[in-house]
């Protein structure tokens, strides 16, 4: 870190206390505009004076005649909430005590401490804090506020205030786990706020309750600003609590400080849109789960400003489409969502009864606002589209798309995507994550991942926990577990804690040829070894040709043990065949791995492996379920050569088999045989061309 973080950091141990006093129980001359009440800012809250509304009763109505099955869902979902019943991540479903606990997690039977939040380690606590953290964003509030404009049915209201009341009452600003941060007084601030409005012209919206919970609004507002992530730290947090500050200060103008803090909390959006939001339309924390969160959270952000009168900052719409056009291109018509780095299954604002936010489901909510045409092809209308559907939009020309045609690549993310006849191959050219920490990439330089028919074959093995088990988040971002190439049973780059990177692979493009389907790249991670070397890997996957071939080389010097791995979904067995494995689906081939090595090579494969941690899928944070990990490993002198040959199983066709690799000075060649006849690449090592993809 450099002096100035650390001072900022150092900083942080004393300021809330100084956050907390300055706007909780501030007199209301200093919290309100000039000649403003309590009872008159009710009123306007209330009527929608100056301000953008987003959950109202009229609209309410159309939506529940329009999509029946859609508003029953989320009355399930509502019930639930009604009586207590949470599920958050992989963790069980619990049913929480009445009155609500907001400090208890009954998971591992632990109570968070009433003090001040900075005294709090939530590292090394008993419990897992993402899981508290969750219940803490009252992101079902405004689940129980649709459910009431819905129906008319109070009692979801009354379930709402009653939860409402008690976490205030029991979370005092600045006080336990749920103020841990400005992060996650940001996000809450976004549900609370959207309830509220969602309530507003329910009886039991008291002008002291009213009062009550703005001025909570409104400190929290301040800790976002005050205590806004900087320096190594500015990832989507910092885009969390600016959408949290942007929230309070466009639903509630009243408040003194509202016109500052919305100048502010827009100027800073607009400066991280551009950053987080790559030029090709990427994510630049190389995780899509947080790309869509962050872009979920400028969306919202939008669509407060168009539905107060405003057209947003045509920047902010842009990165919106951009990153749209991106997630669309990589998933297409029916292609899974890419899995690469952390997710963390965060909201922006829950309005649906979706156990978490999808790419698919963020595209069609960004289709509903910005009528982006890629976006309403590829994604689902969840009910956040149908409220952002009802918001007046202005006619502006559609945004040009940054990726064109199925095969494409993203320069400024890193990935080269290639598509043919119902197959889609990614290879991962680009760099460890954003800013010095990369907080929330993976060890997963050069990956290649395969899915057929919309089914994914070969890909990344999920997050798998942040804190609840520390071996399965140490395995699971490591190298070993993805689908590319280790050396000496290291990672490519070197972990210095769960959410850093002290040492990040360098991926440079030595040549590509995506309407041919060629991707020939190298990094530099293992360089730092005593013996250092280099690991380049080749691609090729023509479009017409069922066989995909990896070439994988180390260049360097010593000896070394160079080890490929091909996680494989869940649902897939795996069966050792000669020369490498054969991949079912219920008894059916799917595709057939063969591995040789210039030193000889040694197959291996793993499936729920409790001693190593491999051989396991993740969908969901602290869940996971076996899986088929195979590969191959070589071991000897430097260079280290390896080839891998992927064969669609197609019906009537002859199995590749007789796999082999050899080397004639700068000459790679490979051969293999297939449908009766012999087949070989040859590959020049000596190609220098190309050019380094966005080190970090």
């Amino acid at each position: 870190m450099s002096v100035s973080e650390v001072c900022w950091r150092a900083g942080h141990v004393v300021e809330p206390v100084i956050t907390r006093r300055s706007l909780d129980g501030a007199p209301e001359a200093r919290l309100l505009i000039p000649s403003m009440t309590w009872e008159r800012a009710l009123r306007d809250f209330r009527d929608g004076v100056g301000r953008p509304v987003l959950l109202d009763r009229s609209r309410a109505r159309q939506i529940a005649a329009r999509h029946p099955d859609q508003v029953a869902a989320l009355l399930r979902m509502a019930e639930q909430a009604r009586a207590g019943v949470v599920a958050y991540f992989g963790y069980p479903e619990v049913r929480l005590g009445v009155p609500i606990d907001w400090n208890h997690d009954p998971l591992r039977d632990f109570h968070w401490p009433s003090v001040d939040a900075a005294r709090i380690d939530h590292r090394s606590a008993a419990a897992d804090p993402k899981w508290i953290w969750e219940l803490n964003r009252l992101q079902h509030l405004p689940l129980l506020a649709e459910a009431w404009l819905f129906t008319g049915d109070d009692r979801y209201a009354d379930s709402a205030f009653v939860h409402l009341d008690s976490w205030l009452d029991q979370n005092p600003v600045g006080r336990g786990i749920a103020w841990r941060g400005a992060f996650e007084a940001g996000v809450r601030a976004v549900s609370v706020a959207a309830a509220l409005q969602g309530l507003r012209d329910h009886p039991l919206l008291t002008p002291a309750r009213f009062e009550r919970v703005v001025r909570m609004l409104a400190a929290s507002a301040e800790r976002c600003w005050r205590h806004r992530s900087r320096f190594s730290s500015a990832n989507n947090h910092l885009v969390g609590e600016l959408a949290g500050l942007a929230t309070v200060a466009l639903l509630f103008p009243e408040l003194a400080p509202s016109s500052g803090w919305a100048r502010r909390a827009i100027s800073g959006l607009v400066a991280e849109a551009s950053r987080q939001i790559l030029p090709d339309g990427s994510g630049a924390e190389q995780a899509v789960g947080y790309q869509v969160f962050t872009a979920d959270l400028l969306l919202l952000v939008a669509a407060l400003l168009r539905a107060r009168g405003d057209e947003p900052p045509a920047s902010l719409l842009a990165a919106v489409d951009r990153s749209a056009d991106y997630l669309a291109a990589v998933v297409g018509d029916a292609d899974p969502a890419p899995r690469y780095g952390d997710d963390d299954e965060g909201f922006a604002l829950r309005l649906g009864p979706e156990p978490r936010p999808t790419v698919r489901d963020h595209l069609g909510a960004v289709a509903a606002l910005t009528g982006n045409p890629r976006a309403r092809r590829a994604g689902t209308e969840t009910l956040a589209a149908r409220w952002f559907d009802a918001i007046p939009a202005r006619s502006t020309a559609p945004a040009p798309a940054v990726t064109s045609g199925p095969s494409f690549v993203a320069p400024d993310g890193g990935l080269v995507v290639l598509r043919s006849a119902g197959r889609r191959i990614t290879m991962d050219v680009g760099p460890l994550g954003y800013l010095a920490i990369a907080a929330h990439g993976h060890a997963d330089a050069l990956a290649v991942t395969l899915s057929l028919e919309g089914h994914d074959v070969i890909g990344h093995p999920g997050a798998a926990s942040y804190y609840g088990h520390p071996e399965w988040r140490s395995v699971h971002r490591s190298t070993r577990a993805h689908p590319t190439v280790t050396v000496d049973g290291q990672s490519q780059s070197v972990p210095g804690g769960p959410f850093l990177w002290t040492r990040h692979a360098r991926v440079r493009v030595r040549s590509l040829d995506v309407d041919g389907g060629m991707v020939d790249a190298e990094h530099d991670g293992y360089l730092r070894l005593a013996a250092p070397v280099t690991h380049r890997r080749w691609l090729f996957a023509p479009p017409a040709d069922p066989a995909v071939l990896v070439v994988d080389e180390i260049s360097g010097s010593g000896l070394h043990e160079m080890r490929t791995s091909w996680p494989l979904h869940p649902e897939l067995d795996a069966a050792g065949i000669p020369e490498g494995h054969l991949v079912t689906r219920g008894g059916t081939g799917v595709i057939r791995i063969l591995t040789a090595a210039v030193h000889g090579v040694t197959l291996a494969q793993a499936r729920g492996d409790e001693a190593t941690h491999l051989g396991w899928w993740s969908d969901r944070l602290e869940r996971r379920v076996p899986s088929w990990v195979v590969g191959g490993t070589t071991r000897g002198a430097a260079p280290l050569i390896m080839a891998t040959l992927i064969q669609r199983q197609e019906r009537g066709a002859d199995p590749a088999a007789d796999l082999a690799v050899s080397v004639a000075g700068d000459l790679i060649a490979v051969a293999w045989s297939s449908g009766g006849r012999r087949r070989e690449r040859v590959i020049d090592r000596s190609r220098q061309s190309g050019r380094r993809v966005q080190d970090s």
